[in-house]
């Protein structure tokens, strides 16, 4: 199967302008993201799709391949969706797995790659995945820039929300409480219908790509994972993934290369 890692990038980020450019221990954000998801074995090639030139100059100035995409998109997923149908006209390949990895994941392995891909590799009818990991503490929970998952018995979602999602007023000490990790792979045709569904009531109100696919029938299957990962959401939150990547034993095989 032909899969291929697409890296959505933009500076006009509304939390965060000019992020995929911040810099993590001298290297910006987005090389770090491309760096590693590159190390996936699951992954035939990995692109950044942009419509900002400052972030294409750069993943070509790297030795990366990037995609100068519209600038209209207001959805990560409709850029990437764009750049693959762009991949698919230019090399005359048809894709079959394409996977959307967000570039405010630095911390991401290729292991949780390749974790997101095996269940559409053993199950066709799976269309779409997420990862997800165990919230840290209380603050996490509770921080709307997290999105929040809740599952059934066989790990397909029930919900996505920035609120503080299972409730604790209760005390659910024993419910897992987890987090989306935006490493999300879709079938080539599934990203196509994707992004011609009608936009829905509830991915409005909670801004989460995912419930537009939940809202029309469709299941997203959720992976855990244990790797403990954090996404650049603010100045707060760089400041604390730099300081967590210093001593990061994935850096030191790309780093300056």
């Amino acid at each position: 199967m032909k899969s291929i890692g697409i890296i959505p990038a933009r500076m006009a980020s509304s939390r965060f302008p000019g992020k995929p450019m911040a810099k993590i221990c001298g290297m910006p954000m987005i090389g770090h993201v491309l760096k590693r998801s590159k190390m996936s074995r699951m992954l035939d090639d990995v692109y950044v799709a942009t419509c900002d030139e400052e972030i294409y100059d750069y993943v070509e100035s790297i030795g990366g391949k990037a995609i100068m995409t519209s600038s209209k998109h207001e959805r990560g997923t409709d850029r990437v969706a764009e750049a693959a149908m762009r991949i698919e006209g230019e090399s005359k390949t048809k894709l079959d797995i394409v996977v959307n990895i967000q570039g405010d994941e630095p911390m991401l392995t290729p292991e949780m790659i390749d974790s997101a891909i095996k269940p559409m590799i053993d199950d066709t009818s799976i269309v779409c995945v997420n990862l997800m990991a165990p919230l840290i503490d209380r603050e996490e929970h509770e921080d709307p820039n997290e999105v929040k998952v809740v599952v059934d018995k066989e790990n397909f979602a029930m919900y996505f929300s920035r609120e503080p999602i299972p409730s604790r007023k209760k005390g659910a000490k024993d419910i897992p409480m987890n987090k989306q990790v935006c490493i999300i792979p879709f079938t080539r045709d599934f990203l196509i219908t994707f992004t011609n569904l009608e936009p829905t009531p509830l991915e409005t109100v909670e801004s989460v790509d995912m419930l537009r696919a939940m809202e029309h029938g469709y299941r997203i299957k959720m992976v855990p994972i244990d790797v403990v990962t954090y996404s650049v959401d603010t100045d707060e939150d760089l400041a604390v993934v730099e300081e967590l990547m210093r001593e990061d034993k994935l850096m030191v095989h790309y780093k300056n290369k």
